[in-house]
């Protein structure tokens, strides 16, 4: 499948997985694959995590403002003289937080005067606590708007893990049969209509080729599908091993068939290392067969990569698998609408 034409299938796209899994780093890799492809994005993060700005390499945590993490060839001014447009191939990132999705509505509408005495005042955190979701609606009704601002080609929501992710997502649901009407109807009705669209929005799942991880996303997608309405795009399976040629030779008749004396224990040793490659390998493939039957989707593989943090390196690494897996999806209709 083209790479462009997979990344502007959905506006916005929500990346959720189980805590651990690499969620936020396979953020950054579509973020950079996108760009890469000419298009502008827009990162989106929830829980003030510094993963996305890290593996570009930006030290600096990101903020309700953003900032530029990445820029393929592009000015960073917008060749339109559009305000707040991100350029083509350029990454831009930031924070959205309830409150401050909550003070940028009330300066929308003419409160900005009282806005910032009801943060200070604590009303704020009472009004969110006697209506549930209300912070998720906040939140989510900012990308709404950014989706619908036209910002960027492409929306990538770093998602709260798992658990939160599905209280996140049904909120909307939740409060639009609560409330009779007014605004948070109003808001949560956008959101429904935003999350049930899949040409405006679909979740991204990401997962281990282990067992715990493997039954959670099956779970979620389709509790997601379920209570949601919310279209699924292929399912990215991270860290994944890849074959190696030789381990079903044991150490010590590898030795010999390459005529080299090598001492008992370091015999060994390569044996342990090679079992353990080889039955971890077995496992892996094992789960993600099981992952094809239980859930019928098109999986991304990403490589398991033997580095104690994620960078530029890195990142083009994930994002080259990504394309391959991508370039793979020959058919269109492999691909959920």
């Amino acid at each position: 499948m083209d790479l462009r034409a997979f990344c502007t299938q959905s506006r916005v796209v929500i990346v959720a997985g189980k805590g651990g899994v690499g969620k936020t780093t396979m953020v950054a890799a579509l973020a950079h694959l996108a760009a890469g492809a000419g298009l502008s994005v827009l990162v989106v993060e929830l829980e003030g995590r510094t993963g996305v700005a890290r593996a570009f390499g930006r030290g600096s945590a990101l903020d309700y403002a953003g900032s530029v993490l990445h820029a393929a060839g592009a000015t960073l001014e917008d060749p339109d003289g559009a305000e707040d447009t991100v350029p083509k191939g350029t990454v831009h990132a930031r924070t959205i937080t309830p409150d401050d999705a909550l003070l940028e509505y009330l300066d929308d509408h003419g409160m900005r005067r009282i806005s910032k005495r009801l943060v200070a005042s604590g009303i704020i955190d009472i009004v969110a606590g006697a209506i549930p979701g209300i912070r998720d609606i906040l939140v989510l009704g900012k990308v709404k708007q950014i989706e619908r601002s036209g910002v960027a080609d492409l929306v990538l929501v770093d998602a709260p893990a798992t658990g939160h992710a599905m209280t996140f997502l049904s909120s909307a649901g939740g409060l639009l049969d609560a409330a009779r009407g007014g605004p948070i109807r109003s808001q949560a009705a956008d959101v429904v209509d935003l999350l049930s669209d899949p040409a405006r929005c679909q979740v991204t799942l990401v997962t281990l080729p282990e067992e715990m991880p493997v039954n959670e996303a099956v779970e979620a997608a389709y509790a997601l599908e379920d209570r949601v309405g919310i279209a699924l795009g292929p399912i990215v399976v991270n860290s994944c091993y890849p074959p190696l040629a030789g381990l079903d030779r044991t150490a010590a008749e590898a030795a010999g068939a390459a005529g080299v004396a090598l001492p008992d224990d370091l015999v060994e040793a390569l044996e342990a290392a090679r079992a353990f490659r080889r039955r971890r390998y077995e496992l892996q493939e094992e789960q993600l067969g099981r992952l094809a039957t239980e859930l019928p989707l098109p999986q991304l593989r990403t490589p398991y990569l033997f580095a104690g943090a994620i960078g530029p390196a890195e990142l083009d690494q994930l994002s080259r698998a990504l394309a391959e897996g991508i370039a793979a999806l020959h058919d269109p209709a492999d691909i959920p609408a």
